[in-house]
């Protein structure tokens, strides 16, 4: 019988410490987890904490395909009718309230992530990996006042966001020379960490059984990603960055004006090549559209006419946003595929939390450009048993990325009805 192993056991040499992850073998009892020439193709997030107000963000589920009234809080969208899909009854599949907020972009809560063989990734992560080095970010994960719980590498670790003052001078900001050192220096050290301790993980892989093996097989192949992401980055140390006309914005709060800054720092990031994969988490500040109070206070509305009210306003305006970011896209060229960068670039609105009442069933989602189909209300079934999973979108937006997978998350394949142009 094997002698179980410390749960604190560390791989060590020439100063490095690699802790391991927790194994069979750590704990008798436990159970081991189961295990281009193509358009160039962006994808960008705009989500909330909070869900929205529903009675004014789905068309009535009787007007399904093209012929649908607007609802009020997709009134700024109008004029891009023809260039975005809504989307009912479309959801996870569980309930849960706040903790649906960073499923959005898996179909996984990360409670659960060892099911699945990718974890939780996001989807944002998912194309990061598959971009790899073709640009200066991977990805950018921002946040205006509110935390940005959307994105989450496979091992499960969740993305940081940055503030907008940061993303502007690490696109456009040259580093000095003593800064790019030191950064030559640190890839140096991180060339590879399981060289160091490649002995002693050889030595401990012969005490294990074999599902212990192979999970530690899988966690040093989730560090060798890491270490190959830092590794596609040194290329870039020494490239000089783009330049822009756009000055260098204040760190940020949250507030309308400031909000309307980080859209037109997306469309730079955009234009500029320096990403292709962008979430972005929006709040309220007080005082905004005249108000007074908190968006999560306003999103547990009880049906009162002032919180209703206040809802409208911010989501209205956050869906305003969105169309923004459409007009910025249409009216720049696309120098990498020809047309507008709206027609290589995915826009997703939408929140893993349905609404302030902590449900999350029928996320309110919204998906524009990408070369999709669109221009229709879309509605999907209702019952339990029909249920189709949002993870189905996902993987539909992932595939027209240019991934060739017939899984992500927990979907069960591509999003019926949903089409993109020839």
């Amino acid at each position: 019988m094997r002698t179980p192993l410390n749960r604190r056991t560390f791989l060590r040499g020439s100063g490095v410490a690699l802790a391991l992850p927790m194994l069979e073998a750590m704990t008798p009892t436990a159970r081991a987890a189961s295990r281009t020439g193509k358009p160039v193709k962006r994808f960008v997030c705009l989500s909330n904490n909070y869900g929205v107000y529903q009675k004014a963000f789905f068309p009535e589920e009787s007007q399904t395909g093209a012929d649908y009234d607007m609802p009020e809080t997709l009134r700024a969208l109008a004029k891009h009718r023809q260039d975005f899909t809504t989307f009912t009854n479309l959801d996870h599949g569980f309930t849960g309230g706040h903790q649906g907020v960073p499923v959005l972009l898996s179909g996984v809560r990360p409670v659960l992530a060892h099911n699945y063989p990718e974890g939780n990734i996001s989807l944002d992560q998912k194309l990061a990996e598959y971009y790899g080095a073709a640009t200066r970010f991977p990805s950018m994960t921002l946040g205006v006042r509110e935390r940005n719980l959307l994105s989450f590498t496979r091992t499960g670790v969740q993305v940081p966001s940055v503030d907008m003052r940061a993303a502007y001078r690490a696109m456009f900001l040259e580093d000095s020379a003593d800064k790019k050192k030191a950064e030559a220096e640190r890839f140096k050290r991180h060339s590879s960490i399981l060289d160091v301790v490649k002995g002693q993980a050889g030595a401990l892989n012969r005490q294990l059984g074999r599902q212990d093996q192979e999970k530690l097989e899988e966690y040093f192949d989730s560090v060798r990603t890491m270490e190959k992401k830092i590794t596609q980055q040194e290329p870039w140390l020494n490239r000089s960055k783009p330049r822009t006309d756009a000055k260098e914005p204040n760190p940020g709060n949250g507030t309308e004006a400031q909000l309307k800054v980080m859209i037109e720092m997306i469309a730079l990031a955009l234009q500029t090549d320096s990403t292709r994969a962008i979430t972005m988490t929006s709040g309220f500040a007080n005082g905004d559209f005249g108000l007074s109070g908190g968006y999560h206070g306003f999103s547990h509305h009880g049906e009162r006419p002032e919180p209703v009210a206040a809802l409208k306003k911010i989501e209205g305006f956050q869906v305003a946003m969105m169309s923004y970011l459409m007009d910025l896209l249409k009216a720049q060229e696309d120098v990498l595929n020809g047309g507008t960068l709206l027609d290589h670039t995915t826009i997703l609105y939408g929140c893993g939390m349905a609404a302030g009442t902590h449900q999350t069933k029928n996320l309110p989602l919204v998906l524009a450009g990408g070369g999709f189909k669109h221009g229709e209300h879309k509605v999907y079934p209702k019952e339990e048993t029909r249920r189709v999973p949002a993870a189905n979108l996902l993987l539909s937006i992932l595939q027209n990325c240019g991934l060739e997978i017939d899984r992500f998350g927990s979907s069960t394949g591509t999003l019926q009805g949903l089409e993109w142009k020839a």
